[in-house]
C-alpha cells in the first residue's frame, strides 16, 4: 500500500519557522513531482510549492513565494517544506502529494492543482499564533 506521511509539524509563534517532511511509503517516488498543498478551516485547499524529480526545478504559489522553500533528497526518498516567516493565516493542514509527472510544468501548466497529483498525504497541523 503506497502512503505518504507527512511530519514536522506544530504549533510555532508568529515570526517562526517549521520543516515538514514528507516520506513515501510502499513504493520510492524519486522519479517523479513532488508538492506541498495546505487547507485551513472552512477554505478550499492550496497549492504551496512543486518540485521536479531532480530537485533543480520549483515553483511556489505568490502566497508563499520567498519565506517557503521546497526541497528534496531522493537518497532518503525524503520531500521538505522550510517554512520561515510564518503568520497566522499560515495555520492549516498540510498536505504532501505525489505526481503524475516528473517535472514542475507538464501540458501547459505548472503542477498547482489537485487533479496534477496521484497520491496524496493525510496531512500535519501547522498552528501559527499570534
Amino acid at each position: 500500500q503506497v502512503q505518504l506521511v507527512e511530519s514536522g509539524g506544530g504549533l510555532v509563534q508568529a515570526g517562526g519557522s517549521l520543516r515538514l517532511s514528507c516520506e513515501p511509503s510502499g513504493r520510492t517516488f524519486s522519479s517523479v513531482a513532488m508538492g506541498w498543498f495546505r487547507q485551513a478551516p472552512g477554505k478550499e485547499r492550496e497549492f504551496l510549492a512543486v518540485i521536479n524529480w531532480s530537485g533543480d526545478s520549483k515553483y511556489y504559489a505568490d502566497s508563499v513565494k520567498g519565506r517557503f522553500t521546497i526541497s528534496r533528497n531522493n537518497a532518503k526518498n525524503t520531500v521538505y517544506l522550510q517554512m520561515n516567516s510564518l503568520n497566522p493565516e499560515d495555520t492549516a493542514v498540510y498536505y504532501c502529494a505525489a505526481a503524475g509527472s516528473s517535472d514542475t510544468y507538464c501540458g501547459g501548466s505548472y503542477l498547482s492543482r489537485e487533479r496534477d497529483y496521484n497520491y496524496w498525504g493525510q496531512g500535519t497541523q501547522v498552528t501559527v499564533s499570534s
